[in-house]
């Protein structure tokens, strides 16, 4: 094993490179307890993205779901094809723009969503139990400062 010390890139750059790989482990681990979870109810991550999304916000272009699911589009093509398949979406032109699909979650897909969210939601919870309730609001609010400054 090489016991050469790592070089030094300054104390508070040192500090910063710590801390996104940190930031990185916590949120694969969060991640792959979720994956686990949905892959429960045969659900992949990204398809459970894009039914969640329709869910709580209602019909929406392609897109708009890409961004909000911080997806690519052509991964989202995929994951639309499969979930249109399953009959847990459809899809119709946009009467004022044909180029462009919108998607609306069915009563079957409503109801897959309605199994898995409260659970779902529950894990993340359990994820984060470990922080007070003050350290959470400040863990969101700095996670919050981050991401609008970059």
């Amino acid at each position: 094993m090489n016991n050469k010390s790592l070089k030094s890139y300054g104390l508070r750059t040192d500090k910063s490179m710590k801390t996104v790989v940190r930031l990185e482990r916590a949120a694969l681990k969060i991640n792959n307890m979720t994956v686990n979870y949905l892959s429960q109810h045969n659900l992949t991550f990204n398809q459970f993205k894009v039914l969640e999304v329709l869910y709580h916000l209602g019909d929406l272009n392609i897109g708009s779901i890409t961004k909000l699911t911080m997806s690519t589009p052509g991964n989202i093509t995929v994951v639309v094809k499969n979930l249109k398949r399953d009959e847990w979406i459809t899809s119709i032109k946009d009467p004022n723009d044909s180029r462009v699909s919108i998607l609306s979650i069915t009563q079957k897909g409503t109801d897959v969503i309605e199994k898995v969210f409260p659970n779902h939601a529950n894990n993340l919870n359990k994820a984060l139990e470990i922080l007070s309730d003050k350290e959470l609001d400040t863990l969101y609010d700095l996670l919050d400062k981050v991401y609008k400054a970059n």
